[in-house]
């Protein structure tokens, strides 16, 4: 008999009018009798720091490593929960002292390191709303940002100023006050005195400050931080999140961390190296500052992560799956060249404590003394001590899940969040092996719902439910700012609709099938807007048609390519090749010459690096209804290409690995 681990609150819903059927409405089984909601006497995030703080005044809080006389990175240096606490007080209050009040927005614009976290919590302790900057929205995305949520203040990576400094004249009518994170030049300085703006390094702008400032009173009401994230229409949309549907995501983690596994402490290290501006590594620290334990960053080159990683030793890990692929690939070509001997043990015991863990062995009961003498080498990998591992952002292929749930010793749960659900909003529980492959279920904050897409051949009412996700409940966000027309385009009835296609399985949890929108996520996380991309590369004079391909279990996009008969013919002629189409088509020397042509089209036009072709495959008759390829209107119809060209996307996909990047 199989376990569900959700309990239906709300039955399913016909279709009515415009409105399409949709299935039963479910909550987590932890969440029965009631959704997860914040206490009465909690308001602000910053109630979780000074708790902390109090409790651990002297303990590693925030970590880097650093550069040794050689060059070489050091070992970590520590600050403690107090001088973070000080810090961030002296910081909230040279804000006010210039002129930033509660409720005004402050920009925090830089990589992962204390000086990010520093500057969140002075925000939280004043009652300003902080609002992460980040370049890869696109070129003018910052400039955008500052002006659409009128940044007062802004706290800049040394790194950074530049680039913050160039787009001032355009938006120095709000940005008052820029602080580095580290120095600043005396030339950087006058550069922004001309334009008005008053520019500090981090121990100038401190000194301005002081400990014994007045706070502010919170409401749970309170905009905690207003995150843009990428629109269909180019211009980021600011997403609004309370400090109420940030404290009750933490709470609901704490919660569900403590039922399925064993609830972090001040023992704790966690390692911080996904953005801080996206919000699934913010919840995360917030949560391991809830919890009093230490947060280490990286350096900040992927070169050296997992350097970082043997040096700081890590409890708990959070990763998007493209660097779980590469752990899992590290790790099985370690194993497949230690000989044959070696590799039949660690088959052999991989095998027996597997079918432990299905038997419904917890994962450190399943094979104690194996994990001693054959995975305890497989855990050093991440540092030897990681206990507790997190995937997110884009799909873990199940392969990779199900090796690093048997062999690293740990936990690991995928889950499934955006930023309208403030992060996670379902996930895998630990050692429940039947939602590998899924990203588990809601979690106690959250209800959610299939709702069918007809025109996609989705139904949220059949033996296997399929539809869009919907979610409601206490951790969703406020809207978009200044957005309330996109708003109301996502939120429908109370429900938010999240673009995502599910599939409901029998255990109760989600799996992620498909994208109702033509927008999808690459493996390390980045979004691609297909359709912008196609309309781009449809500008090179050799293509009659475009189809761009991606998922996100593949980390770069492939194209089928329709080209231009005369254009592909006269190169022919002018390079000696055969000049009929159809050779020409399967003529290597014309793929590699319609690649580069694209993607020099692609980079004119200001394509990113992941928007680039790493493979394309010449498609010498037309896409045609005949095919079921195009609609009437000559739209792509995508999942019937995928279904028509799935070899040749597979090939690509083998080809694009073995290009050098």
């Amino acid at each position: 008999m199989s376990v569900t681990y959700t309990v239906k609150v709300e039955d399913s819903r016909p279709e009515s009018g415009k409105k399409p059927s949709a299935g039963p409405v479910y909550r987590c089984i932890y969440a029965k009798y009631g959704l997860l909601d914040l206490p009465d006497r909690m308001h602000s995030p910053w109630e979780f720091f000074s708790e902390s703080v109090k409790r651990n005044p002297n303990n590693r809080m925030l970590g880097r490593r650093q550069t040794t006389d050689s060059k070489q990175a050091g070992p970590y240096v520590w600050i403690t929960y107090q001088e973070a606490y000080d810090a961030a007080l002296r910081i909230g209050s040279a804000m006010r002292n210039q002129g930033v009040n509660p409720g005004d927005r402050c920009g925090i614009y830089g990589s992962n390191c204390p000086e990010w976290i520093i500057a969140m919590e002075a925000c939280n302790c004043q009652a300003v709303t902080y609002v992460p900057l980040y370049d890869t929205l696109g070129a003018n995305a910052v400039e955008f940002i500052v002006n659409h949520a009128e940044v007062a203040i802004a706290f800049v990576q040394e790194n950074k100023l530049p680039a913050i400094l160039s787009c001032l004249p355009a938006c120095c009518s709000y940005l008052k006050t820029i602080v580095s994170f580290a120095n600043v030049s005396s030339i950087q300085k006058k550069e922004a005195e001309e334009l008005g703006v008053s520019l500090f390094s981090w121990k100038e702008f401190s000194e301005l400050g002081s400990l014994d400032c007045e706070l502010p009173q919170k409401q749970k009401t309170d905009i905690c931080t207003i995150m843009y994230t990428s629109g269909t229409t180019g211009e980021p949309k600011g997403v609004i999140l309370t400090n109420k549907a940030i404290m009750t995501e933490v709470l609901s983690i704490d919660q569900l961390i403590e039922i399925t596994d064993k609830a972090c402490s001040e023992e704790d290290t966690y390692f911080s190296f996904l953005p801080l501006a996206h919000v699934y590594d913010q919840i995360m620290e917030t949560y391991f500052i809830k919890r009093g334990s230490s947060i280490g960053f990286w350096q900040g080159d992927v070169r050296y992560l997992m350097d970082d990683v043997q040096e700081l030793k890590p409890t708990a890990f959070c990763a998007v799956p493209r660097v779980y692929d590469r752990i899992y690939t590290g790790i099985v070509n370690k194993i497949a060249s230690g000989g044959l001997i070696r590799n039949k043990l660690f088959q052999y015991a991989y095998n027996y404590k597997l079918r432990n863990i299905e038997n419904g062995f917890p994962q450190d009961k399943a094979s104690p003394l194996l994990d001693k003498l054959v995975f305890d080498k497989v855990r050093q990998a991440l540092g030897g001590k990681v206990r507790l591992m997190l995937s997110g952002a884009a799909p873990l292929p199940r392969h990779v899940e199900e090796f690093l749930r048997v062999s690293c010793c740990s936990n690991l749960s995928q889950g499934y969040g955006l930023t309208e659900s403030c992060g996670g909003c379902f996930t895998s529980l630990a050692n429940v092996m039947s939602m590998i492959g899924t990203v588990g279920v809601p979690i106690t904050t959250i209800e959610a719902r299939l709702e069918s897409v007809p025109e996609m051949g989705y139904d949220a009412l059949s033996s296997v439910p399929r539809g869009e996700i919907c979610l409601r409940g206490n951790t969703l966000f406020s809207g978009y700012y200044k957005r309330q027309d996109l708003t109301d385009e996502v939120v429908i009835d109370g429900w938010f609709h999240t673009g995502d296609i599910g599939e409901l399985q029998s255990d109760g949890s989600m799996k992620i099938i498909d994208r109702k929108k033509n927008i999808f996520k690459l493996s390390q996380g980045e979004y691609v807007a297909v359709e912008n991309i196609e309309n781009t590369y449809s500008r090179c004079p050799l293509i009659a048609s475009i189809w761009v391909y991606g998922n996100s279990f593949e980390s770069f996009l492939v194209a089928v390519v329709v080209p231009e008969r005369k254009a592909l013919e006269d190169w022919g002629k002018e390079n000696g090749e055969a000049t009929d189409f159809k050779s020409l088509c399967e003529n290597p020397k014309a793929r590699k010459y319609i690649l580069n042509e694209l993607n020099s089209t692609g980079q004119t036009h200001h394509l990113r690096g992941f928007e680039l072709l790493k493979a394309v495959y010449l498609e010498p008759n037309p896409f045609d209804m005949e095919r079921d390829l195009v609609s009437p209107t000559f739209k792509l119809k995508r999942p019937q290409l995928l279904k028509y060209y799935k070899d040749r996307i597979d090939e690509l996909y083998s080809e694009g690995k073995g290009a050098k990047v």
